[in-house]
């Protein structure tokens, strides 16, 4: 014992043990309007099961057409594996350029369109740029999941605007315009929609660009499923029903018309102003997007344009037969949805779609997604996606009509 030291008193040379505080991860308070994916908790537990049949995620299942792949594997066998200009390709700018000009008989140039990583980042650099406290954002209920939490993140204030199945999911362009107040910054459109596959007609985005136009307000039109359009009308692109780009910011992708899904190429069309502005911000978060994939995306415009008719051909088909098997499924009701691949019935109002998606996984091994992760009024609703073969929807309606049966609703 060392001198003057009392029995179990510790020296300077014992060992001490040094108790360390567990502490949470300071994540910025933003991250609080994330929610929990309802699309993803529902694949990840379907992931753990055999024989499930997906009627749930929302990308095509049809191939990339030939020419798309052989301009990708050409760029790749040429050496543009490198960053192109944070604009975008120039051939692709140039492609774009000249394809929607025709197709919505607009005047653009290179300068109003910015190639982003997906549509996801383009709507992301859309949002996150513009939504701050004070600023509302008018959002329809049902909607895309990203947008809502997107504008929180960044202090906006999200007002939704319901639309109802007995309407079969139409914007009533009315109640978009009495929502509108001081504190209106922007309204956020998606035609066809996901998850209702609703098809705005022009009256109704023609009423609504024409008031945000009068008014100073923003509009943010996501617009990835505007080459499918099951039934015969014209589509109403905010770049065909708009008088200028000051006001709009147009948001597309490659991903549903052309099944280029994982080659991620999306694209912002809005002002050369805006487009500017935009540019520095998508300097700062993914620099360029895939360069080989930015040269399929000039085959896609250039080439034969037969694939997406073939695609919408069959897409059509899918589509009627869900609406007849969603008819005959007791306690769902339906309607038919004009584009995308989906069909959001409703259950009855009582009933938590959620908490019967999931038993209707463990039972049926069926995986659709629950209303609630498309709005705050949608708990009572599923959503099916239709990207599936016609003998697959079917042999899952074959397992989902007696099960529905028989809940005791």
């Amino acid at each position: 014992m060392a001198d003057g030291a009392k029995p179990n008193q510790s020296t300077d040379t014992a060992p001490r043990k040094i108790k360390y505080r567990k502490t949470k991860a300071r994540w910025h308070p933003s991250m609080q309007a994330i929610p929990v994916p309802g699309i993803r908790r529902m694949v990840n537990m379907a992931a753990t099961m055999k024989d499930v049949i997906h009627l749930s995620i929302g990308q095509p299942d049809l191939p990339t057409p030939k020419h798309v792949i052989d301009a990708y594997i050409d760029a790749l066998n040429a050496g543009q594996t490198g960053y192109t200009m944070d604009a975008g390709l120039p051939e692709l700018l140039v492609a774009l350029r000249d394809y929607y000009g025709k197709r919505y008989d607009r005047k653009l140039t290179k300068d109003n369109i910015l190639i982003t990583s997906g549509a996801t980042e383009a709507m992301y650099l859309a949002l996150s740029a513009t939504a701050a406290p004070g600023r509302q954002f008018i959002v329809t209920d049902p909607s895309f999941l990203l947008y809502a939490p997107l504008i929180r993140m960044n202090g906006g204030e999200v007002k939704f605007i319901p639309t109802r199945i007995e309407n079969n999911h139409q914007l009533d362009p009315d109640e978009v315009i009495a929502a509108m107040g001081q504190r209106t910054f922007a309204v956020v459109l998606n035609s066809p929609n996901n998850p209702t596959g609703a098809v705005y007609p022009r009256s109704t985005i023609e009423t609504i660009v024409e008031e945000c136009a009068y008014r100073g307000i923003q509009i943010f039109s996501d617009e990835v499923y505007d080459h499918l359009i099951l039934d015969d009308q014209e589509y109403a692109s905010v770049l065909r029903c708009s008088v200028d780009l000051d006001n709009i910011m147009c948001i597309s992708s490659f991903s549903k018309t052309y099944s280029m899904a994982g080659l991620r190429v999306g694209w912002v069309i809005s002002s050369q102003a805006t487009i500017k502005s935009l540019r520095r911000y998508h300097m700062f978060t993914t620099s360029v997007a895939n360069t080989p994939s930015q040269f399929a995306g000039v085959a896609a415009l250039t080439g034969d344009q037969q694939c997406i008719r073939d695609m919408v051909s069959i897409y059509r088909e899918r589509r009627d037969r869900i609406v007849d098997l969603v008819a005959q499924t007791p306690h769902l009701t339906g309607y038919q949805p004009g584009g995308a691949f989906f069909i959001f019935p409703d259950l009855p109002k009582h009933v938590n779609g959620s908490d019967l998606a999931l038993r209707m996984l463990k039972e049926t091994g069926v995986c659709v997604v629950p209303g609630d992760a498309f709005g705050e009024h949608t708990e009572n609703a599923l959503r099916f996606s239709f990207s599936a073969s016609v003998e697959t929807i079917e042999e899952a309606f074959d397992r989902i009509i007696p099960w529905m049966a028989k809940q005791p609703f």
